[in-house]
This record gives C-alpha cells, sequence and structure tokens, in this order.
C-alpha cells in the first residue's frame, strides 16, 4: 500500500518491506515519530522493486526472511539498479554468515527487530546521509570477522604480488634469451652468406675447396647453435631429474671428467633438456680451458634447501675483472686474434640464463691459477610446476 507520495526538501522518505504485515505497522508508526515520510509498504521482494521505482525512497527498512525472493537478492537487485540508494537490513536473527551476505549485497546497516525504537530511526538517518550502522549487538563480531577477511586479502595480494614478480623477472630473462638469440645468429650466417657469395665467383681448385669445407663447419657451428637455444628454452618443462645420474651419463663421454656425489641427492624439478644442457655447457667450458688430459671434477651436494654441481678445472683461471664478463654473451676471456679455443662464447651465457630461468643460478665460485670452479645452484623450494612422478 503506497503512502504519501509527495516528496519534502527536508525529510527522509522510507520504504517499508516487511511479509508481516502487524509488524509493518509497527515500523511505520516508529517512523512517524521522527523526521522520516513513509512513502510506501511492500510485503514481498517483486513489490519492493516495483514500488522503488514508482516511490524513489531516500532509505528501504528492508527484511531478510522472506519467503520466495528474500531481502538480500532484493536488495542486491535494488543497489545494482539503484547505487545511491540506502537500504537498512531488519532481522530477528543474528546469524554472521546473514549479516555478511546482507552487507556484501549493498545493505548501509543492520539491526535486529527488537533493537531500541532510537536505534533503528538511527540506522534509517545514517543509511539517508549514505553512512552505516551496526546493531551493538552484531557490530563486534562482523568486525572480527571483517578483521580476518582483510588479513586474508592482505595474504592473497602479498601473494600475487610475489607470483607478479616473479612472472616479470621469468618473462625478463626469456626475452634476454630471445635478443641474445637474434644477436648470436646474425653472425654466423652473415659469414656463411659472404663466404658463399665468394665461393660462387671462386673457379675450381684449392681455394674453392677450403670455402666450401669452411661453408660447412660454420654451418655445423649454426646448427650447434641453435640446438643449444631450443634445449634452453625448455627450461620451461619440468620433470624430475636425477643429477648424479645425469652426470654420470655425460662423464662417460670423456675419460677426463669424474663425478663425486656427497650423499643422497633428491632428484629436482628442472627442463630436463636444460639441465642436460647446463651440464654439458659448464663441462665443455672445463675440457676446453684445461690442459689436456688434466682431470675434470664434477662433485654433487646439497646446501641449504638447495642442490649444488660444482665443476672444477684445471685451467689458468680466470681474472677478477672478467669473472662477471664470461657470462656476457658473446664473451671469451681470450682475445679474438689469438684465441686458441673455439666457440662462439655463449656457453656460460646460456647456462646461467638457463639455470636462472628455473629458480637457480650459475656462478664462478672460486678462480686462481690452479683452476677454476663454476657452481650450479638449483633452489629446492622454488615453486615450478612438474609433470608428475616421472624420473631421468
Amino acid at each position: 500500500m503506497e503512502r504519501g507520495l509527495v516528496r519534502t526538501a527536508t525529510r527522509v522518505r522510507v520504504l517499508v518491506v516487511d511479509d508481516n504485515a502487524g509488524f509493518r505497522d509497527s515500523l511505520v508508526s516508529l517512523l512517524a515519530t521522527g523526521d522520516f515520510d513513509v512513502v510506501g509498504e511492500a510485503g514481498s521482494g517483486p513489490e519492493a522493486l516495483d514500488l522503488v521505482e514508482r516511490v524513489r525512497p531516500d532509505v528501504v527498512l528492508m527484511d531478510v526472511r522472506m519467503p520466495g525472493m528474500d531481502g538480500i537478492e532484493t536488495t542486491r537487485r535494488l543497489k545494482a539498479g539503484h547505487p545511491e540508494l540506502g537500504v537498512v537490513a531488519l532481522s530477528g536473527h543474528e546469524d554472521q554468515d546473514v549479516v555478511r551476505d546482507m552487507l556484501v549485497a549493498g545493505a548501509n546497516g543492520y539491526v535486529l527487530k527488537d533493537s531500541d525504537g532510537d536505534q533503528i530511526l538511527s540506522a534509517v538517518l545514517e543509511a539517508a546521509g549514505g553512512r552505516a550502522l551496526l546493531s551493538p549487538v552484531i557490530t563486534p563480531r562482523v568486525i572480527e570477522e571483517l578483521a580476518e577477511a582483510l588479513e586474508r586479502e592482505r595474504r592473497r595480494a602479498r601473494e600475487l604480488e610475489q607470483a607478479q614478480a616473479a612472472l616479470v623477472e621469468r618473462s625478463t630473462r626469456r626475452q634476454q634469451l630471445v635478443a641474445r638469440l637474434s644477436h648470436e645468429l646474425r653472425t654466423p650466417v652473415t659469414v656463411i652468406l659472404g663466404m658463399a657469395q665468394t665461393l660462387a665467383k671462386t673457379p675450381d681448385g684449392p681455394e674453392r675447396t677450403e670455402l666450401l669445407e669452411r661453408i660447412i663447419a660454420r654451418a655445423r657451428d649454426l646448427a650447434r647453435l641453435v640446438e643449444r637455444f631450443e634445449l634452453a628454452l625448455d627450461a620451461g618443462l619440468t620433470e624430475h631429474v636425477d643429477l648424479v645420474r645425469l652426470a654420470s651419463d655425460l662423464a662417460a663421454q670423456s675419460p677426463r671428467v669424474r663425478v663425486e656425489a656427497e650423499g643422497d641427492i633428491p632428484p629436482v624439478p628442472l627442463g630436463p633438456g636444460a639441465a642436460r644442457r647446463i651440464l654439458e655447457e659448464l663441462l665443455d667450458n672445463a675440457l676446453r680451458f684445461s690442459p689436456e688430459g688434466s682431470p675434470v671434477e664434477v662433485r654433487l651436494g646439497v646446501g641449504d634447501r638447495r642442490v649444488e654441481v660444482r665443476v672444477r678445472d684445471h685451467g689458468p683461471g680466470v681474472a677478477p675483472q672478467d669473472r662477471e664478463r664470461i657470462f656476457g654473451p658473446l664473451e671469451q676471456v681470450e682475445d679474438v686474434n689469438v684465441r686458441v679455443h673455439q666457440g662462439a662464447g655463449m656457453g656460460l651465457a646460456l647456462a646461467r640464463t638457463a639455470a636462472r630461468t628455473m629458480g637457480g643460478d650459475v656462478t664462478l665460485e672460486v678462480s686462481g691459477p690452479e683452476g677454476s670452479t663454476f657452481l650450479w645452484t638449483i633452489d629446492l623450494s622454488h615453486p615450478r610446476r612438474s609433470t608428475p612422478a616421472r624420473v631421468r
């Protein structure tokens, strides 16, 4: 039933919604004692939705438990169409789930039906001003629940920030890898093209044969380089890798390589192809820069929440000023004009990039006249998705 459809400049216009006609009358009588105009009454959710469009109240006093469409759903629909509308929930229950759902639906306040009349009137006034008021009986528990929810959201936000930072870091490293690929491929392709153009102009003879041999050698180097990058990109694919077995397999290819495992080495979540490539690059570096016939040692152990793989050679060592530079793309310590160790200078750069992509690192731990030790670390606490139960 509609009452008083005229809006005044100072009085708050209220729509009363309750399926109990007797209680509605009590609320209308209570509101008449204050500075309010009851512009309508509704006994159900659908009726309330219809009346709001016609009478345009400032505040709706909303019963929570009604048959059919309850006060929660009615409030949700009202606030969707009229965000500025104040809604005060009325209930005979203190159920925390109901309180939460009503507040989430958009209610400005929540008071119990047996509350003091002044409390109900205050809640209506607060809602008219865009503020909120909760029954004193409910407030402490709501505040406690909101504090817990806030703490949960803070933890979730921190976790999301950490995950985002990890994604950005991995994306950056992959971009660096692609940039190195582009840079390194350009040089051999240019050389091969230049020799091919020269070959086309060279008559048959020893010089032509030499050019053909150089083109074939360069093409093989290029194929191996592409293979390196393909396996480095495999760092994003994860399985549980047996590093002791991997090191033993690689050591079997050279009588100079010796493997020693300190204690039980657990399988680690890594890209199997990338893990193999990292160790191959470290061994290749050690073998090439050590005196012919000298041993290369591979030692595996477990440190502080990480697996550590050390590759020690007996080469001349790396000068202090070059210990970071050797991890850059296209870097070798030897001058290009006096180089005796062939290679593109990409091995250590690729090894470090792949290791970091998988949450670890490759560093030069020790270096001196008697040799160098490179350290590959695999973080056991690094969160990674892995395919289940397969050990390589």
